[in-house]
């Protein structure tokens, strides 16, 4: 019998999704579930991005260019200059999702059994695009104690070998919310021009900053053109997961001509979702201000629920909509499987992701999970108050 290849059989499952088939079995049985696993805002999308789509009168749904649309990409320019950041449609490759995107960037500057350090927890689909290009996480820890703020530089610096060849952060941070500094990107800066690497930046949360603090991007620090790579995406930004379109912003050329072959071989990102989210960039700042305020409520809605359970423990967010809580279980895992398969309150249950999935050092984040505020305060309420009764009758 053929045999799977070695990076297939490591491939790791996402632990977003993979709890979906007990999910759909207790739908099955009945039960109303909270969905708190996954990213997918509630949010509407822009007016304007579906009246483009509907307005559209293509007779033909042809090809794009392998970057995107020169409009496009002219329009993405012009956002990121409103947000203090100086590119050229030049700059830019139009990505099928934010996950292509870092695809392109990891096959463009990393061969097979290269380092890229990693701040953990981080976006778990991290570990699935490095095992996919052959190349090796190394993490750095950050804890829930501290809010999960980046480790000491000094432990970055431990981590550098030969082989190493970029840092990556996400910035809001997918799964802790977490938030850099311009402090922080400044000494990261600092690291990577010492050691010649490059520093990657996932900032698809950027419009998601809470508290009046303000988002500093990789590419607004002088000085960085060469090392700074940025991962962007519609998805969350103007909720459009759906839409399928991201991007990758360097004003390195040898990255952007690199990742441009890349681009190329894939053949186009989708030609109509394009037209949406191109449109998507005349959404009104209202509509931003309106969506922060909504999710300020909720992140403050969930938090203050989540203290009032025993023996459970959470970082506060200040950007993106997602937080880390620790439960006073051994692993989460069985947990959130135990939620959808055996446990209802008023049959109802909530699905959770849990979170060792998020990290890549063994052992590591077993009674954690993550919580998407993706539902509205009164969801929220219920959903928490689902956990806290569950947890009064789970038994390791």
């Amino acid at each position: 019998m053929p045999t799977i290849s070695n990076k297939g059989i490591h491939m790791p499952e996402s632990p977003i999704r993979k709890l979906v088939p007990f999910a759909e079995e207790a739908q099955k049985q009945g039960k109303h579930i909270f969905y708190l696993n996954i990213g997918q805002p509630d949010i509407k999308t822009p007016q304007v991005a579906l009246d483009a789509i509907k307005n559209s009168n293509l007779e033909t749904l042809a090809y794009s260019r392998s970057e995107g649309s020169e409009s496009y990409r002219t329009k993405i320019a012009g956002y990121y200059k409103k947000h203090s950041i100086d590119v050229t449609h030049n700059d830019i490759i139009v990505t099928t999702g934010g996950s292509e995107a870092l695809l392109f960037a990891f096959g463009s500057i990393m061969d097979e059994g290269d380092e890229i350090i990693i701040p953990e927890p981080f976006y778990a689909n991290y570990n699935g695009f490095s095992t996919a290009s052959g190349v090796n996480v190394i993490p750095v820890i950050s804890k829930i104690e501290d809010n999960f703020a980046l480790p000491p530089i000094e432990a970055f610096e431990k981590l550098i070998t030969p082989k190493t060849k970029a840092i990556l952060i996400c910035n809001p941070g997918n799964p802790t919310g977490y938030l850099y500094s311009k402090e922080e990107i400044k000494k990261l800066a600092a690291i990577v021009k010492k050691h010649d690497l490059f520093l990657i930046a996932d900032e698809v949360y950027r419009e998601f900053v809470y508290d009046g603090v303000e988002h500093y991007s990789i590419l607004q620090e002088a000085g960085l053109e060469d090392h700074a790579i940025i991962i962007d995406s519609v998805s969350k930004r103007y909720s459009m997961c759906g839409a399928r379109i991201g991007y990758l912003v360097s004003k390195n050329k040898a990255v952007i001509t690199t990742a441009l072959k890349f681009a190329q071989a894939r053949l186009s990102p989708p030609t109509l979702a394009q037209i949406a989210s191109e449109a998507a960039l005349d959404t009104p700042q209202r509509y931003f201000d309106d969506v922060k305020d909504e999710y300020v409520k909720r992140r403050n809605t969930l938090i203050t629920e989540l203290e009032k359970i025993e023996g459970v423990k959470v970082a506060k967010p200040n950007g993106a909509f997602y937080c880390i809580a620790e439960l006073p279980v051994k692993n989460t895992d069985n947990f959130a499987k135990w939620l959808l398969e055996s446990f209802d309150y008023n049959n109802n249950t909530v699905m959770v992701a849990p979170a060792a999935g998020f990290y890549s050092t063994p052992g590591v984040g077993l009674n954690q999970i993550r919580i998407a505020y993706v539902l509205n305060e009164e969801s929220l309420k219920t959903s928490v108050k689902i956990l806290a009764e569950a947890l009064k009758v789970y038994k390791d």
